[in-house]
């Protein structure tokens, strides 16, 4: 029974000692989005407040665990007016909802640089699975802080009536999918 018990306590000191958890850098990440308006054009914007995290072995980052938040209130559509209605009771209601998290429960690599990302969002107080497309863009050391630096691209797509957000506006006023579209650098948080 030792023998066990040791196996398993060296094994998780090897997986804990070769993990890494790398941050995403904010001032080159992105969270992003695109909406219908009218059914005649598109409103795009981000959150400008998000931390995210990853916990990985792999240098292609295949095995990531993802953890994501964001803060609702710093939803940005450049519009001021527009920006107050997002946050209030009739869309997201960042008083009582102030953040929205996503957390991975598989990645899959599909072929090359692309993978399935799967995890679970929360927002608005109701959690969905959703599945995300995610572009590997490659490592680099970054001239200005010497540090290891990953790059990523994230796009994918969910209902906002899934998740129960402006459900007093019709889908002909403001469209039901939400086009997401994210760019990050992470790099490890030493």
């Amino acid at each position: 029974m030792k023998r066990i018990s040791l196996s398993i306590v060296l094994i998780l000191f090897a997986f804990t000692a070769f993990s890494q958890t790398w941050v995403a850098d904010p001032a080159h990440s992105r969270l992003g989005f695109s909406i219908s308006h009218l059914t005649i054009s598109h409103i795009t914007g981000n959150f400008k407040q998000f931390d995210v995290k990853v916990v990985t072995t792999k240098a292609d980052h295949s095995d990531a665990k993802i953890e994501l938040t964001a803060q609702i209130a710093s939803i940005n559509t450049d519009v001021e007016q527009r920006d107050t209605h997002l946050k209030s009771a009739d869309f997201f209601d960042a008083q009582q909802y102030p953040t929205l998290t996503f957390k991975s429960t598989s990645i899959t690599k599909i072929k090359g640089k692309s993978y399935r990302l799967v995890g679970n969002l929360t927002m608005h107080g109701v959690t969905k699975p959703v599945v995300l497309n995610v572009t590997f863009n490659g490592t680099v050391t970054n001239p200005m802080n010497k540090k290891e630096t990953s790059g990523f691209t994230i796009t994918g797509s969910l209902k906002r009536s899934d998740f129960g957000i402006g459900p007093k506006f019709p889908e002909a006023m403001v469209g039901d999918k939400v086009t997401l579209i994210a760019s990050a650098e992470f790099s490890p948080n030493k």
